[in-house]
């Protein structure tokens, strides 16, 4: 592909990616997300179906599944979430393991979502910390 159409942009792997995207904020452990929510902040799981009946919800997360994580969390969105009401509203995004809402946070920012970040380990570090999962 000629660099025009690649934006002039060279190709970069996925753990180089997460590398310049994490490199942008910061991350969250399990605890810190729990107190970002006792001060305010809106725990999104974007965990798709599957993976939330088998683990279980962490109770008072917002579920929004990554492919309608953009249309839901953007305060100027005709679909958003009710919760979405501001640019400034603090985001912990969820995933399994970490990797995929490092990548949603990125897409997050890009609409001006400023203090979204992701939780370090995603759910599974939630749940290894020993934090309430609902079934």
């Amino acid at each position: 592909m000629s660099d025009s159409r690649r934006g002039g942009k060279e190709p970069v792997g996925i753990d180089e990616l997460l590398e310049r995207v994490r490199a942008g904020f910061v991350r969250v452990g399990p605890q810190e997300a729990v107190a970002a929510t006792a001060d305010g902040a809106l725990l999104v799981d974007i965990r798709y179906a599957e993976l939330r009946e088998r683990d279980g919800l962490i109770p008072g997360a917002l579920v929004v599944e990554r492919n309608e994580l953009e249309w839901r969390l953007d305060p100027q969105g005709s679909h958003r979430a009710s919760q979405a009401v501001s640019h400034d509203l603090h985001i912990v995004v969820v995933c399994n393991e970490g990797y995929a809402s490092s990548l949603a946070v990125e897409s997050l920012r890009q609409l001006g979502l400023h203090r979204a970040t992701d939780l370090i380990g995603g759910f599974q570090a939630w749940r290894a910390a020993g934090l309430p999962v609902d079934f």
